[in-house]
């Protein structure tokens, strides 16, 4: 994972998803729960992008 990986996924956590993933049920998953609260976007961002 590198830098600029994980400084999107603190920012933009969908965008991070969406350049790794693509647009996919990760990225609607990120973007739901970003959208709820944005610490649950976060650490789904940096667990997808780790994994």
């Amino acid at each position: 994972m590198s830098i600029l990986t994980i400084i999107l996924s603190i920012i933009l956590p969908p965008l991070a998803v969406f350049l790794n993933k693509g647009l996919g049920k990760d990225f609607l998953i990120n973007l739901i729960l970003t959208l709820i609260f944005w610490l649950p976007g976060v650490i789904h961002a940096l667990y997808v992008n780790n994994k």
